[in-house]
């Protein structure tokens, strides 16, 4: 379901407790139901909670965004959905090479651009086979990572009765032409009808701080590129749309403390998750106990509320304290 990569809080917890299993908690269930009732409105009621088709996580260090995040994507494709996951925002502001587009004034990023086709075949070849595209205005082609311009062309048809599939196919074997089909099927996605789309987006915090692209200005100094400026960034970090889209914030990626009121981003997007609740921690600590990550003789009530305690609900940190018991 996630051969995008999974977050890495969700590998360590494999790796710790020997077993692909997870909590479902009730704050990812609450997040499932708002875009089940959205995609089914039948559900809705009058005096139900407020339906987002824009969400943001926010919360504490280890509190479970990521994990919820990779938990929805495992879910709408579960239904059936088509869903754009990007696991590691980060490398779409970090790495690789970097050129200005003269034709739009944006950095294009052509490695990245050709990961992120890469993966989002993956799993949804199937979907994307059977969706046509319907713009068919020209790629603008822009420089391939290392190799420039091509010459005497600037840009490279799609024709009539192509699909999706096509389309990123074009991005993963034509390098000139990754940025811009990235950036077209962001427009691509706004227009399917036939089944629900999600883009969910992991380390999303990246997006509204600064790349690690820097502009030469005089021979000795340079300037720092927004993320706002790179052409991919910029095509999806915008919330003002009709389109279902989640982003993650990663603390673990920390780019510094960002404004309450983001740009492009709806006043009420932003959910807080809590850490683990007393019921929760209960609930994990004695999962622990069964994989034998810590011995029964040393198991008590009191001990494992002392571990929710020490760690203040952090459930990475309870992770690594349940072992300690003594």
């Amino acid at each position: 379901m996630l051969p995008e990569g999974l977050p890495t809080g969700m590998l360590g917890e494999f790796k710790d407790s020997m077993r692909y299993a997870l909590l479902v908690r009730q704050s990812f269930l609450d997040i499932r139901d708002n875009f089940r009732r959205i995609v089914d409105p039948s559900l809705q009621s009058t005096n139900g909670p407020k339906i987002r088709k824009q969400i943001v996580l926010d919360g504490p260090l280890c509190c479970g965004k990521s994990i919820t995040l990779a938990m929805l994507v495992h879910w709408a494709r579960e239904e059936g959905w088509l869903v754009l996951y990007v696991p590691r925002g980060r490398e779409w502001t970090h790495g690789g090479y970097f050129y200005k587009n003269p034709q739009t004034g944006l950095w294009d990023t052509p490695l990245q651009a050709e990961n992120v086709l890469k993966d989002f075949i993956k799993y949804n070849e199937s979907h994307l086979r059977e969706l046509p595209c319907q713009i068919l205005d020209p790629i603008p082609l822009g420089e391939g990572a290392g190799v420039g311009l091509l010459k005497g062309v600037d840009s490279k048809e799609i024709s009539e009765g192509s699909t999706l599939f096509d389309l990123v196919q074009m991005g993963i074997n034509q390098m000139h032409a990754s940025v811009g089909v990235v950036v077209r099927l962001r427009k691509e996605l706004s227009l399917v009808k036939d089944i629900p789309v999600l883009i969910a987006i992991d380390q999303y915090n990246n997006w509204f701080t600064f790349s690690e692209y820097e502009e030469p200005v005089t021979i000795r100094s340079t300037r720092p590129v927004h993320a706002r400026e790179l052409a991919m960034v910029n095509a999806f970090r915008s919330m003002m749309h009709n389109d279902m889209m989640v982003g993650a914030f990663s603390h673990s990626t920390a780019v510094g403390k960002l404004r309450k009121d983001l740009p492009h981003v709806p006043v009420d997007a932003r959910i807080n998750l809590p850490r683990y609740s007393p019921d929760e921690a209960a609930t994990v600590c004695h999962y622990y106990l069964r994989q034998r990550l810590v011995s029964r003789e040393v198991f008590s009530e009191e001990n494992w509320k002392k571990v929710y305690y020490l760690a203040n609900g952090n459930g990475a940190e309870m992770r690594m304290l349940v072992p300690l018991m003594h």
